[in-house]
């Protein structure tokens, strides 16, 4: 008996200011694709059991064209798989917060879907001498977590956050989802536990995973994408699972829209020119014919605020209308304090000239400026300042 695990769809997911043709949002348009393109797939795969883990929709109450997408698609799958058993979680972001509120996932249950929202529920399937538990988003305590003894099979379908599985920015999320304990999905009586809500394809468990997302949809899609190549993943996919032998498989999906995240550019002690010579060059040598239509991000590190502010904007903005989505992140440079303020070593009292000196030869400068000459004007400029105020009568403390 196999199964189809996906999750995460985020249907109706707005970003940018681009539209289409039509004048529909050009990242919800990508979103729906590469839905599609999930659905082509599961049904090629024809598994006996699909299972969906929440986050169906972007918003508890979706656009119209996000819930005719959807039903449409849905619609197809089962016209193609007639026999297969689907079945539906609520994630956080399907989930009404007020309980006279009916969730849009029901809308799916004329198509012969299970849809578990305002509960959790435990489905049985002799034929397969299966049982699955599919568990909503829920309040943290207030589901039994435990495995059915009586049968063969046992699948646990539900979204949250498993403790102590995720790296750490995940609650980041504007709303936040069920905690899940560690040792729940670790029984050895699951077969599988299929888990939505975590955007990237992880282990956590025995037989525990996250298949993650369809598309780069989160508030931390560039986190999303440097642990996908940490990990090596090729990116967003669905899972496939053989209950009877254990055969797994990670089935990549590409994405609509490629996200680019181009090396990052060392800053220090560049001049404006020097850093918009190498911007254009990042651009140039962007991979997968160049930034045009794509989402790109180029971090520039250890750039001041006066060099950011003297770069070449309108080349900027010419990357900007050329990718879908371009963004120049600078980040300033870090503090850099001495080893003595450091220790917090008790010594003399340095001087003002002293401190000035230090300051000057610690300070990042961009490559057009002689550190030599800088450090000499500065000592100019304090001689002058002293003599000023011997001359008023004025003492070091400031006073006459």
């Amino acid at each position: 008996m196999r199964l189809v695990h996906l999750s995460d769809f985020h249907l109706g997911f707005r970003q940018f200011q681009r539209v289409t043709p039509t004048g529909k949002n050009q990242r919800e348009a990508d979103v729906a694709q590469s839905f599609t393109r999930a659905v082509d797939k599961v049904i090629a795969l024809a598994p006996d059991v699909v299972l969906i883990g929440g986050d169906v929709f972007h918003t508890v109450r979706p656009t119209n064209p996000a819930i005719l997408h959807a039903f449409r698609q849905f619609s197809r799958l089962r016209a193609e798989l007639p026999n297969a058993i689907v079945v539906i979680v609520a994630g956080n972001h399907d989930m009404p917060r007020s309980s006279e509120t009916t969730c849009i996932l029901r809308l799916f249950e004329p198509l012969n879907f299970h849809i578990a929202d305002s509960e959790p529920r435990r489905l049985h399937f002799p034929e397969y001498e299966l049982s699955i538990l599919a568990v909503p988003d829920l309040p943290p305590g207030s589901v039994d977590l435990s495995p059915d003894e009586s049968v063969k099979h046992n699948v646990l379908l539900l979204h949250g956050e498993v403790e102590g599985a995720l790296p750490d920015g995940v609650r980041e999320d504007e709303r936040a989802s069920m905690p899940i304990p560690a040792s729940a999905v670790s029984h050895e009586r699951w077969d599988y536990v299929a888990l939505g809500h975590y955007h990237v394809y992880r282990k956590v468990g025995p037989n525990a995973y996250y298949c993650g997302s369809l598309d780069y949809t989160s508030t931390n899609a560039w986190g999303e994408y440097l642990e996908e190549r940490s990990a090596k993943l090729p990116g967003k996919g669905l899972i496939e699972r053989d209950l009877a032998t254990g055969k797994q498989t990670f089935h990549w999906l590409p994405v609509t829209r490629k996200i680019i995240d181009l090396p990052p550019l060392a800053g220090r002690g560049k001049s404006a020119v020097d850093l918009d010579e190498m911007i254009a060059d990042a651009v140039e040598k962007c991979p997968d014919d160049g930034i045009d239509g794509k989402v790109v991000r180029l971090v520039a590190r250890d750039v001041p605020r006066h060099v950011a502010r003297e770069l070449d904007h309108q080349r900027l903005r010419e990357y900007q209308r050329r990718a879908l989505h371009f963004v120049l992140d600078t980040r300033r440079p870090s503090v850099v304090r001495t080893a003595a303020a450091e220790s917090g070593a008790p010594g003399k009292r340095p001087s003002l000239a002293d401190t000035l000196r230090e300051a000057l030869r610690s300070r990042l400068l961009t490559s057009d400026i002689d550190r030599d000459r800088l450090v000499a004007l500065g000592e100019h400029y304090l001689r002058e300042a002293e003599q000023e105020m011997s001359a008023r009568g004025i003492g070091e403390e400031g006073e006459s």
